[in-house]
């Protein structure tokens, strides 16, 4: 059996999450369109190219080549209304409604998304990856990188809030029968 390689990058930082807000379909804070294809260098084979549909994740994967496939799966988590308003702002204006999103899996944003339909989209985009053996690099977003995470992982839903992911970092996970995944050193 062949192995998938799967490498998931987090988009560059946007303004929304400086100021700890919902993001909309916004670009990066970086110039990305000076560095196209600067980062393209950085595996010895050219991987597969996968591309959340949002700006930010678009606008990312562009530092690693020009050739990208949108892939809906890997869209970020739907906040439904929520989109663009600061956390600070939902503390104040619908603190339960924010409580009840944060803590239980189950619970969604007005108009959005739960954290369990989430994983529930990932688990099965992953699912669909482990027939295509190669090297697949896809960027996304961190509630998508999370969700993988819980996936391969095995941990129960309530842990998905444990996970920090920063912009630009990377978690590689294989697939050789079932998912692992590989710490690799520096």
């Amino acid at each position: 059996m062949q192995t998938t390689r799967l490498t998931l990058i987090c988009h560059a930082r946007t303004a929304a999450q400086k100021l700890a807000r919902f993001a909309r379909d916004e670009s990066v804070e970086m110039d990305w369109q000076n560095e196209k294809g600067s980062l393209a260098k950085r595996f010895k084979r050219t991987p597969r190219l996968l591309s959340a549909p949002e700006a930010r994740a678009r606008e990312t994967a562009a530092l690693f080549g020009a050739d990208m496939e949108i892939v809906s799966a890997l869209r970020d988590c739907d906040v439904g209304r929520w989109k663009g308003l600061r956390i600070n702002d939902l503390q104040h204006d619908e603190p339960e409604v924010l409580h009840a999103w944060l803590s239980d899996s189950t619970s969604a944003a007005p108009g959005g998304e739960s954290v369990a339909q989430l994983c529930e989209r990932i688990a099965a985009w992953l699912e669909t990856l482990g027939s295509q053996p190669g090297h697949i690099l896809a960027v996304t977003h961190p509630f998508v990188i999370r969700a993988a995470l819980m996936h391969v992982m095995q941990c129960p839903l309530p842990l998905f809030n444990t996970i920090d992911v920063e912009p630009l970092a990377t978690v590689e996970l294989r697939y050789n029968g079932r998912w692992r995944l590989r710490l690799t050193p520096l």
